[in-house]
């Protein structure tokens, strides 16, 4: 129940699978607050860290890691260790968990191509072993041991826990379009009851799991390779980390590719809202499509985008009054909250759509909410035992701990709503109150806005989608501004994220870079 700056990495059409990263109700919440204005830019820069490292960090710069098997056939596992918290090193360790699979071919090695897909919250482990280590370029995985650490806090790396799975099954069917006191208040309840299940079950780690101290802990993982320079593809949130490192590290920076970036220097309020926007243009083109297929059930040839966003809405009002039956072993019926995260979910990529025409079909035409509960489940990652990934927890916990809440009070997301339905009137409600949860966190924010600039890193590369529902495509533009070797590299399209979904001109220039450092020229655009 909460969207964030950036939600999930998009699915490319070659992967049989890509983890999603990052929850459209559980990222909204994560930016700047209160006292930021919706509209200003951050004018402060991230500052590099000192290039020696310090005494009380070597041991675990020079910790040699064991690799061991992972029950992933050609893939190895092994466990890293870094301080819990960098201003107090002998404070105690956090365990993190790395994988990797070694170079297949015979050209000369490269190194280590560290991949992350985004969220916060989404496994990169998982990632690499279902997606990037066996679905990369052929070329790029003969030269790149392919690793990834899931991030502290995330999966396999002391996982933040809140939730069991009957409080989030709950917890995600909360109505998120309050309409008077009494809803208003159940949906606080509910922030503050996921808030209090993270501060009971890890009280510990939630001071310590912010993007900065995540691009740390790459810096000792590039170390234990024993790589000099740091090679990274980012996706989504992923972008945040990988330009978080450059402005730490820029002099250990080697190929780093941010694709579907996010935007440093934006308060909360205004990345929510951007990001309201963002999916609006999503569902504006998935409306001009809909209405071109014989089987879309909001409208036909000649139905406007506008009319096709009405009647979604009217849809939706009517599952708010009378949810429909799903067949769900554990008795869950499709209701407003469920239905809204079910589309959202499908506006990540266009190869979705069909998949949505079938499942909204099913439950305005036949009464069947199965379809779309399928999406949203897929979403928050719950299983068919009803257990839910640790996503959504790690996700609001990185969010809330890197930028204060968007909102402090429902007052204020009151306020704020006149903006958000501008910019969506199809899911800005619905947006602006997902971007309360921080609120009630157990943990003040650490982070605040600020610029990237990297100076002295080698060129990275920028990827921006024209019609990315997530991270808007301006959001690219701004960050290859502000690095100082940025290079923007532009794919006119929908979906979130460029690389591995269907666009040779994009592909062959990401893996040009990776293979030869070569970045693509500055403004290139692909289709």
């Amino acid at each position: 129940m909460h969207i964030r700056r950036s939600i999930r990495p998009g699915r490319p059409r070659n992967a049989a699978l890509l983890l999603a990263t990052a929850a459209l109700l559980v990222s909204a919440c994560s930016t700047s607050g209160p006292a930021s204005s919706a509209g200003g830019a951050a004018e402060a820069a991230l500052a590099a860290l000192p290039r020696s490292t310090p005494s009380a960090l070597a041991p675990y710069y020079t910790q040699k890691l064991s690799w061991r098997g992972c029950g992933v056939p050609g893939f190895q596992c092994a466990t890293m260790r870094a301080p819990l918290d960098y201003a107090h090193p002998d404070g105690g360790d956090v365990k993190l968990a790395v994988a990797r699979k070694k170079a297949t071919g015979k050209g000369k090695p490269l190194g280590s191509l560290l991949v992350n897909p985004g969220g916060p919250g989404g496994s990169a482990i998982g990632y690499l072993q279902q997606y990037a280590g066996i679905g990369y370029p052929a070329e790029v995985r003969a030269r790149y041991d392919m690793v990834a650490v899931d991030p502290r806090g995330v999966a396999r790396s002391e996982p933040v826990e809140c939730l069991d799975g009957r409080q989030m099954d709950a917890f995600t069917q909360t109505d998120t379009t309050p309409d008077d006191r009494r809803e208003t208040g159940e949906l606080v309840d509910a922030y503050k009851k996921f808030a209090e299940g993270c501060g009971a079950h890890s009280a510990g780690l939630l001071r310590h799991v912010s993007t900065v101290e995540a691009a740390r802990d790459m810096d000792i993982l590039r170390a234990a390779l024993g790589d000099r320079k740091l090679t990274y593809v980012g996706a989504s949130y992923g972008t945040f980390l990988g330009a978080t490192y450059a402005g730490l590290f820029p002099e250990r920076v080697g190929r780093l590719v941010l694709d579907g970036a996010m935007d440093p220097t934006l308060p909360a309020r205004r990345l929510n809202l951007d990001q309201t926007a963002g999916f609006e243009t999503a569902f504006q083109s998935f409306a001009k499509d809909c209405v071109r297929q014989p089987d879309c059930p909001l409208g036909h040839k000649g139905t406007t985008p506008a009319q096709v966003g009405h009647n979604l809405s009217a849809f939706f009002k009517k599952l708010d009054a009378h949810p429909l039956a799903t067949g769900d072993a554990d008795g869950r019926k499709l209701g407003e909250a469920l239905a809204t995260t079910g589309v959202i979910a499908a506006m990540y990529d266009e190869g979705s759509w069909a998949q949505l025409r079938e499942a909204l079909t099913s439950a305005m035409k036949e009464g069947d909410g199965a379809g779309l509960l399928v999406l949203s489940d897929s979403y928050y990652e719950r299983d068919g035992q009803g257990r839910y990934s640790n996503l959504m927890f790690a996700n609001a916990a990185v969010n809330c701990l890197d930028l204060p809440g968007a909102f402090s009070s429902p007052e204020q997301v009151e306020k704020a709503l006149p903006s958000f339905e501008k910019a969506s009137p199809v899911f800005g409600q619905g947006l602006a109150w997902a971007s309360l949860n921080c609120a009630y966190w157990p943990v003040k924010a650490t982070g605040e806005p600020h610029r990237i600039e990297a100076k002295g890193a080698a060129p990275i590369v920028v990827v921006g989608t024209t019609r990315d529902p997530a991270t808007p495509y301006r959001w690219a533009q701004s960050l290859a501004a502000q690095l100082t070797s940025g290079h923007l590299l532009t794919y006119q399209g929908d979906g979130h994220t460029a690389y591995g979904r269907g666009s040779d001109c994009i592909d062959s220039a990401i893996d040009t870079y990776l293979l030869h450092g070569t970045p693509p020229a500055k403004g290139k655009r692909c289709s």
